[in-house]
């Protein structure tokens, strides 16, 4: 009964966000950037809330679990792309979609390289409208059903609810306090719900240290377990296997260098000064809350699953149900609630932000842009929420299709290849964009659709290859991808002369 009390009161405050926001949404820079006039508190926060996701508190618990210590290379690849954004790419591109009046990714890109009034100027911002906009729009989609699939396994481990309850509830939820309050709405909520993650994941390691049997340390009693959860680098330490697996799990970090629905909050800060201050927030709630879910699921993994322990039957697929069950096992039933909210928070500041950049594609980016310019605020924003509620319909129709077609897929790799998919078309492009003069149109175009392709290929493609494909595997679709997007950025572009 207290968990359930929490829920409500988590889902209450949710609601009155929502509420309080949609009553400061005057236009639509209002609705999809806060009218660029957030501190640095709420947008580090939400930058870190939205960037995080139920991967965070099931997948990379789990991970932790499963392989132990080697699960670090993951935090050490966040904290480096976290940092990377913050410090190299926060400032010039906050400066740039300033000068360039931009409140979408889009938005930029088209000002950036095909602002000229001649036809071909026209003809090239509206291909690059559509496939921006158009890419976004479906990865985006991708993405938001992974977090929905989440929902619904956080509710079965943690209330035993049927899965598919779960997911109509925590559907419902979200888009309501989306719908009514756009980015303002998004970014209070994901202050809250990111401070709700931040204290889970610091709290839970270190009651589970408590937990621990007296004279038994950590790493001495997972190396009894298992002594590969031990090594840095993977069990049998530094071979071609471990090596790719490790590159993988860095490669991670890469999609906090461009990814639209992270980018969005440096347009949305009110000036540079509090981008100096927020990195500092943004870096350190990496750290903690990464190395706490890794701390966790090897926590769990020693008190839960011991040796001669099949870990997948205790701890349930890829480990996922670590969490959960560490949680039951040291603390009271009235905390249990909080984890709730705590594993939702993650969730939903996903959702939200997703569904207010998905949107913004569709609406701002391909509706007015390039078929009706003349439409009035009011009208914008109401077809946005709109065009939210359709999204996020479509996305759990995804999710309620892969839960039947894919009984054994894991919240790790449903949500990186959703995660891939976005930073694949749109990272390089970003990087190219802040940091080399000479990249063009025709690069931009080159970067994107190249991104855009290799990420299902590898996925799919190449990992049905004999020999190669055990190794593309184990790779991951992240870093191939992004490499051949930046190959592809610079053979096509111009080079011969600067492209400002």
């Amino acid at each position: 009964m207290l968990q359930y009390i929490v829920l409500i009161l988590y889902f209450g405050i949710l609601a009155g966000i929502g509420y309080v926001a949609s009553r400061r949404i005057k236009n639509l820079e209002d609705y999809y950037v806060g009218g660029k006039g957030l501190g640095y508190w709420v947008v580090a926060f939400s930058a870190r809330a939205t960037g995080e996701s139920a991967w965070l508190l099931l997948g990379l618990t789990g991970l932790g679990a499963m392989v132990g210590v080697s699960a670090f290379w993951v935090v050490l690849g966040e904290v480096l792309g976290v940092a990377g954004g913050w410090f190299l790419m926060a400032k010039p591109f906050k400066r740039e979609t300033d000068r360039l009046n931009s409140i979408t990714v889009p938005d930029y890109l088209v000002s950036r390289f095909a602002g000229g009034d001649g036809p071909d100027d026209a003809a090239r911002a509206r291909l690059l409208r559509i496939v921006s906009a158009g890419a976004l729009a479906v990865f985006v989609t991708i993405y938001v059903s992974a977090q929905i699939d989440a929902t619904g396994k956080a509710f079965e481990s943690f209330l035993e609810w049927d899965y598919y309850a779960g997911i109509l509830v925590g559907f419902g939820v979200v888009v309501l306090y989306t719908f009514a309050g756009g980015f303002i709405a998004v970014s209070w909520s994901d202050l809250f719900q990111g401070a709700i993650m931040l204290l889970g994941l610091v709290a839970l390691p270190l009651m589970a240290f408590l937990s621990l049997p007296t004279g038994q340390g950590l790493l001495s009693g997972l190396s009894e377990i298992d002594p590969g959860l031990t090594e840095v680098f993977g069990p049998g330490g530094l071979s071609g296997a471990n090596i790719t697996i490790l590159i993988s799990y860095l490669a991670i970090g890469i999609g906090f260098l461009g990814s639209p629905q992270v980018f969005v909050r440096f347009m949305s800060i009110k000036n540079e000064a509090e981008i100096d201050r927020g990195r500092w927030v943004a870096v350190g709630f990496t750290l903690l809350t990464d190395a706490g879910a890794v701390l966790t699921g090897m926590c769990g993994r020693y008190l839960l699953a011991g040796p001669g322990t099949d870990v997948t039957s205790v701890l349930g697929t890829a480990a996922e149900n670590v969490l959960p069950l560490l949680v039951e096992h040291v603390f009271p039933p009235l905390v249990v609630g909080l984890y709730i909210a705590a594993v939702l928070a993650a969730i939903m500041s996903t959702i939200d932000s997703l569904l207010v950049v998905g949107s913004s594609a569709v609406v701002r980016d391909f509706y007015q842009q390039l078929y009706r310019p003349d439409l009035a605020n009011d009208t914008l924003i109401r077809r946005s929420r709109q065009v939210t509620v359709v999204m996020a319909v479509v996305a759990l129709g995804i999710a309620l299709a892969v839960s039947v077609l894919s009984p054994d897929r894991t919240i790790f790799w449903f949500v990186i290849f959703g995660w891939s998919g976005i930073a694949a078309t749109f990272c390089p492009v970003i990087i190219l964009s802040l940091f080399w003069k000479r990249y063009s149109y025709r690069g931009v175009m080159a970067s994107m659709i190249t991104g855009f392709i290799c990420v299902p290929v590898f996925r799919f493609g190449v990992t049905a290859l004999p020999v190669v494909g055990e190794y593309a595997l184990l790779l991951g679709e992240m870093a191939p991808s992004v490499i051949l997007a930046l190959g592809a950025g610079y053979l096509f572009s111009d080079r011969s002369s600067d492209s400002s």
